[in-house]
């Protein structure tokens, strides 16, 4: 069973790698499928920007993708580790290894108690880190990490297609401009969840419902919904209409 799920998001993935494919929402179903098939709580994405500065690309979950945010902003923690040595990083008990005492304590306030994070890396290029987060201590079997792993050099591969990998500023302008979208996501976020009074997961859900419903890409309708040259209407609500 766990196999056959496995192909299924492999083929998934693959199927969204062509020409002009959404970045951030491919990045986003990355996590989506590593909660469902690893049995973790929680999974978010960090890539490089221009300046070899990680970022916070994707997460499952809002409360996942603000404890990235602090992992970035402490400069330490686990996807922080495994990016700077390119190799996995996994804590099954976050209090008691005593590592990371900020992260930690972060990670604990919203649920967290174990963390893996695996390397977003082709051959000796390392572009990012996913992490995995699950609310219950324990390591995750080693079947489970090389799926996780899998999944992460797909993504990587699916990110670097077409691109000469010895060539890097090529590389950076590619994932620097999945960094720009995120930035107009964001913005988009907090205008639909202002206007609707919705919860930024929610907002990003009727967004992310948008785009997929009328085949656009995220950064476009985000666009759209900031500059105001667009409105939407969140399914069932009908005290709000376009001005």
């Amino acid at each position: 069973m766990a196999e056959t799920q496995l192909a299924d998001v492999l083929v998934e993935m693959a199927d969204t790698l062509v020409d002009e494919f959404d970045v951030i929402d491919f990045l986003h179903v990355l996590t989506e499928r590593c909660v469902q098939l690893l049995g973790i709580s929680a999974a978010g994405l960090l890539l490089t920007d221009q300046q070899d500065t990680l970022q916070v690309v994707a997460a499952s979950s809002e409360r996942t993708r603000l404890l990235e945010l602090f992992q970035l902003q402490t400069d330490q923690g686990p996807c922080v580790d495994c990016f700077r040595t390119g190799q996995p990083v996994s804590v099954a008990d976050l209090p008691a290894a005593g590592r990371w005492p900020r992260f930690t304590a972060a990670a604990t306030e919203v649920g967290f108690a174990a963390v893996h994070a695996l390397p977003m890396r082709l051959r000796s290029e390392v572009i990012g880190a996913l992490n995995l987060f699950d609310t219950n201590p324990g390591a995750l079997d080693e079947g489970k990490l090389r799926i996780g792993q899998a999944l992460a050099d797909v993504a990587t591969i699916g990110l670097l297609q077409q691109r000469a990998i010895h060539r890097r500023d090529i590389v950076t302008e590619q994932l620097q401009t999945a960094l720009n979208s995120r930035i107009l996501i964001e913005q988009a976020k907090g205008v639909l969840a202002e206007r609707h009074h919705l919860d930024v997961a929610d907002a990003f859900a009727l967004l992310r419902s948008g785009a997929r419903s009328h085949n656009r890409r995220l950064s476009e309708l985000a666009q759209a919904i900031v500059d105001g040259s667009e409105q939407m209407i969140p399914p069932g609500d009908a005290t709000s209409r376009p001005s």
